[in-house]
């Protein structure tokens, strides 16, 4: 996920992980993205999310962040966790799952 600010990036991953949607949520400050948006080319500076969850809170988490965000399309996209160490994989897993 992208966003246009540090500070609504906090304010969503501390959402996200305060309501067990990801197991956790690195941001990375200061990326700039060039994209194309209603027809023409744009900049902007933006805060990069990554957040950890599982492929069966990913619905939960994408509806979720659709309420929170202030971008009309906000970027939200999954890419597959191949492998990962056993304690760390369960940690998330077991993190997600306490509803």
């Amino acid at each position: 996920m992208t966003f246009p600010s540090v500070e609504e990036a906090n304010r969503v991953a501390a959402v996200l992980v305060d309501e067990h949607l990801v197991a956790c949520v690195n941001l990375i400050a200061g990326g700039r993205s060039v994209f194309f948006w209603e027809g023409a080319r744009e900049e902007a500076a933006e805060v990069l999310a990554l957040a950890k969850t599982t492929q069966e809170r990913f619905g939960d988490l994408v509806a979720r962040v659709k309420l929170l965000h202030s971008y009309s399309v906000p970027e939200i996209i999954a890419l597959p966790i191949l492998g990962g160490s056993e304690p760390y994989l369960k940690w998330l897993v077991d993190t997600v799952s306490k509803r």
